[in-house]
Formats: C-alpha cells, sequence, structure tokens
C-alpha cells in the first residue's frame, strides 16, 4: 500500500515519506509508517488472504508498496505446546538466516533498494548483522556491520560469507553503535552523501514493518483470536513494538476487536534494564552497567524505543521478567527435549518467564498464551557449549586398571 506519512512516537510530528529517513530530526523519536487504512477497511478481509504465498508479505496491502526484496520470510509455523495445553510456540528459528531478524531486515532493505540507497549500516549483537548482510547481498547493495567480537561464531561467518563489510569491536552492541553513528554522521559533516545509511534497530521506520508480520501471523494462525499473552524476548524490542502496532492496524481494518494480550517482556538477569525500570515504575530504562548474558540477542543494555516497550507493558496489563543464564541453559535443554524445539537462548527464556508467571498465578492454566522462539539454536553452538562447561565441569578422565577399561 502506498505510504501516507511517518509520525513520530514522541511528538506526533509528520514526514514524507518520498525519501529516506532515520528518527524524528525534532526529538529523536522513533518513526512509525502511516497508511490510508479506513480506506482498506470492508475492501481487504481476512478471508481474501486464504492461498497467499506463505511469506510475510502476504499482508502486503499493509506494507509498503514497492517490489519486496524477500528470501521467503515469515508465516513460521505456530506450535501447540505438548506440556502445556494453552500454550503455543512461534517458532522464528524457521526463518532464512535463522531467526526472525529476517522478517525487519527484508522490509528495511526493500525500502532502501526502493529509495536507490548503496551503503547500509548497522550495528548488532548476532542475528541482525546475518540477515542485513544476507538481504544486502540480495539486494545488491553494500552492508557495513559492527558486531561485538564474542558473538556467536555463526554470526560472524555469514556476514563473511555473503560478502558484508564486517568490523569486530571490543565491547558491547551500544559501543558498535556508536561507532556506526559517528561514521555516518562525519560523512555527512563532510558533504558525502553517497555515505552510509544507517539501518539500526529503530534508527529507520521500515524494520518495524517487518516484525509487525508476527502480529497478524499471531491472530490468524489462532483463528483471529488473540491470545491472553504473548512472551518475548526483548533486547531491542522491534518484536514487541511491532505487534503492538499490528494490533492497531487490525482493529482499524475491523479484522479483530479491541481486546489485546499481555504482553511480557523477558530479558537476561545479567542485562535486563526493561526488567529494572518496569519494577521501578519508570517511563524509559538506564544504561544497563557491566552487561553479561551467553543470550547474545538479549545483551543491549538500553534499547532505543525503550519508552514505546514500557508503554505496551503499562497498556496491555503485560509485565516484564527476568531469566538466569542457568535458567535460559536448562530451558533450551527442556524444550529440545519435550517440544522438539531446538531454540535461541533467547527464545528459552520465554519458557522461562513463563513457568514463573504461572507459578505466581499472572497466567492461568487455562489462558491462551503465545512464547515467542526468536531463533534456531544452531547459530548459538559454540555459546551453549561454553556455557554447558560453566555449570557442567567436565568429569574426571577415566583410567584402565588391570586390563578393564572403565570408571575408577
Amino acid at each position: 500500500m502506498q505510504i501516507s506519512y511517518l509520525e513520530c512516537t514522541r511528538c506526533g510530528e509528520h514526514l514524507s515519506a518520498d525519501r529516506p529517513q532515520n528518527i524524528c530530526p525534532k526529538d529523536g523519536g522513533v518513526l512509525y509508517v502511516r497508511y490510508d487504512l479506513a480506506s482498506l477497511k470492508g475492501k481487504l478481509r481476512r478471508e481474501d488472504l486464504s492461498g497467499r504465498v506463505a511469506s510475510m508479505w502476504r499482508y502486503a496491502e499493509v506494507l509498503p508498496d514497492t517490489s519486496p526484496v524477500t528470501l521467503g520470510e515469515g508465516f513460521t509455523p505456530m506450535l501447540a505446546s505438548r506440556e502445556y495445553p494453552s500454550v503455543y510456540i512461534k517458532d522464528e528459528g524457521l526463518n532464512p538466516t535463522g531467526s526472525f531478524k529476517a522478517r525487519g531486515m527484508s522490509a528495511a532493505v526493500t525500502m532502501a533498494r526502493h529509495y536507490g540507497l548503496k551503503k547500509l549500516a548497522a550495528p548488532s549483537a548476532g542475528n541482525a548483522g546475518g540477515a542485513l548482510a544476507a538481504y544486502a547481498a540480495a539486494a545488491g547493495i553494500e552492508a557495513h556491520i559492527f558486531m561485538p567480537k564474542d558473538v556467536p561464531l555463526a554470526n560472524r561467518m555469514e556476514c563473511d560469507y555473503y560478502g558484508a563489510h564486517l568490523t569486530l569491536v571490543e565491547g558491547l552492541i551500544s559501543d558498535c553503535g556508536r561507532m556506526v553513528a559517528e561514521r555516518i554522521h562525519k560523512d555527512r559533516s563532510s558533504g558525502n552523501n553517497d555515505g552510509w545509511f544507517d539501518v539500526s534497530t529503530l534508527k529507520e521506520p521500515f524494520r518495524v514493518e517487518g516484525k509487525k508480520t508476527m502480529g497478524y501471523e499471531v491472530a490468524e494462525q489462532l483463528g483471529w483470536s488473540l491470545p491472553q499473552g504473548i512472551v518475548y524476548p526483548t533486547g531491542g524490542g522491534v518484536g514487541m513494538i511491532g505487534m503492538w502496532k499490528a494490533f492497531d492496524e487490525m482493529e482499524e481494518l475491523g479484522w479483530i476487536g479491541r481486546e489485546r494480550p499481555k504482553m511480557i517482556t523477558v530479558q537476561a538477569a545479567g542485562c535486563a534494564p526493561i526488567v529494572k525500570a518496569w519494577e521501578a515504575g519508570k517511563s524509559s530504562s538506564e544504561m544497563w552497567p557491566d552487561a553479561a548474558t551467553f543470550a547474545a540477542g538479549l545483551r543491549v543494555p538500553k534499547a532505543y524505543g525503550d519508552y514505546l516497550i514500557l508503554d505496551i507493558l503499562k497498556k496491555s496489563g503485560g509485565t516484564a521478567v527476568a531469566a538466569t543464564d542457568e535458567e535460559i541453559l536448562a530451558a533450551t535443554r527442556h524444550w529440545a527435549s519435550v517440544e522438539g524445539v531446538f531454540a535461541a537462548p533467547e527464545g528459552a527464556a520465554s519458557l522461562v518467564a513463563y513457568r514463573k508467571l504461572r507459578a505466581s498465578g499472572f497466567f492461568g492454566a487455562e489462558d491462551k498464551v503465545v512464547l515467542f522462539n526468536t531463533g534456531s539454536a544452531y547459530k548459538y553452538l559454540d555459546m551453549i557449549e561454553a556455557q554447558e562447561k560453566k555449570v557442567r565441569p567436565a568429569p574426571r578422565a577415566a583410567r584402565a586398571i588391570g586390563g578393564i577399561i572403565g570408571p575408577y
């Protein structure tokens, strides 16, 4: 659909979508893409989706009207839990490049090609970098990616093989983000108009558009009845922000009513700025010092859209939960052995949060809840193995005695 305008989520300023935009020039607010949904109401029905392509682009009318750069992302399985009768697992690990980041980068790179951009740059805790590299390769666009040097090996290798320019940084994603911003500022100050365009988390409006399709899929795959809760691993939080936007759009289209799920943020205990802010009743978070967790995608010391995440938690009657690395590792193994889902550590954190919320009575056994697995554990094998060694030291080597080989 043709974009009507871009809207600042802080001041409400309207900006043109005729040229590439990053954030609101007045207050740095995140920009939302707005369409004339009223003109679609009654013309586009839920039933019209039947038989369409099994990707996120099945929702073309609520996405930018341009030829997509697609690798088949979206419409991932909604799996009924074998352990909890009212729980569903939305498995984003089956996306191209093995994570939900494929959705956002498909939309962002699609629009970058539409605008004629030649060089895209982003900091990444891992999976976003791999996704940007893949979609940039498919679009014939340069990708410049900055990652902490201790990201999972798979993330580094995929960036290399997709042909991206990769810089490994001694530090966190926040340090990578600063380096990208400094380079872009330097280019613009020197009058270089052919420099990098920033596609960092929430620093441009279209990654949200790709991620919002998860909200459309949750509704469609559950028969247009939203669940009582959605548990979402939150680093930058774009998925939660996108889904909340999707619910508002679907209501405007007449596809759902005013009901909303309770939105649950889960973060690693070693990096939980949203949880801390939520518990303190604040509307924004503080930079988390010494962030540490083997769930690389959750190692985000301060989300740019923290004010949006915290507002969603409040409006939805949701909450924020922290999970320790030990709990996350155990949940990774449990989901694999019980559900047959080999989840990324970030995704396994959703199970930790759900168990805690069931134990506290926040959710009842009958409440329908969707747990998001945001990626595949195959991207994290080195990180998982290292964490296993921390919690389960190697056994003593066996000794052979008197011709008998065995433990002694």
